[in-house]
């Protein structure tokens, strides 16, 4: 009779050990589930805003478009006064002014990167170092050459950024990986070989995409916007050895 009861109550114990356990999992299991939810939705709102956010840099392709169809002292007029003009509007921007809140709110809000947001010091966007790439370049190299360069920079980068975020899994160097350093490289190389009918692809063209992948890779060590780093970085090795 004791040994029945000891072994019903046994049983209970068991039965209500493995409740017990299975509710610990199910509901381990349902917030497992809702954290790799959340991630896949950062994941997906981050990669969406990029995307966003390189459409409206491949949209700069007007630039290298300008410097080859037009006079250089028009196109270096165009890129100053839009220089001047953003600059003016982002510091608008920085210390407050209503008018360019507004203004910056609308045009660049949704592509600015975190460190571009922060409010302790003025924090110029990308866009001040395109115009300023494109003046650069317009002023310190021959026509060919600024187009090549400025065409590197808005498509090449915006390979790296999407096909690194998509399917960048193995990092070489904090948050840049193989995959979308290596789309830079490559799409870098194929643009240099578009432009062979005004501009011949020699070792020149190889050594100055390698050099533009440095630069955009380890843009934190140079200290140089990679908007500058990269058009000059092709720019003056195929002025030099080109």
């Amino acid at each position: 009779m004791i040994i029945n009861r000891f072994k019903g109550a046994l049983q209970r114990f068991n039965i209500e050990k493995v409740i017990r356990l299975r509710s610990r999992f199910k509901a381990a299991s349902l917030e497992r589930i809702e954290y790799v939810r959340r991630r896949i939705d950062a994941v997906d709102k981050s990669y969406k805003k990029e995307i966003f956010r390189k459409s409206i840099h491949l949209s700069s392709l007007w630039i290298p478009a300008l410097i080859y169809f037009v006079h250089p002292g028009i196109a270096i007029i165009v890129f100053s006064v839009l220089f001047v003009a953003d600059a003016i509007l982002e510091y608008g921007n920085y210390q407050r002014w209503n008018w360019a809140r507004k203004i910056f709110g609308r045009l660049f809000f949704k592509t600015l990167r975190q460190k571009e947001t922060k409010r302790i010091y003025f924090q110029s966007s990308g866009s001040l170092y395109v115009l300023l790439a494109a003046i650069a370049c317009t002023l310190l190299f021959s026509k060919e050459i600024a187009v090549i360069s400025m065409s590197v920079m808005l498509i090449s980068d915006t390979f790296a950024a999407l096909i690194g975020k998509a399917y960048g899994t193995r990092r070489i160097y904090k948050n840049k990986s193989m995959e979308g350093t290596t789309a830079f490289f490559m799409s870098a190389l194929f643009i240099c070989m578009l432009f062979e009918p005004i501009f011949h692809f020699t070792y020149a063209s190889v050594l100055a995409c390698l050099l533009a992948t440095a630069a955009e890779v380890y843009e934190d060590k140079t200290e140089i916007d990679d908007n500058l780093s990269i058009p000059f970085s092709i720019g003056i090795i195929l002025s030099l050895l080109g």
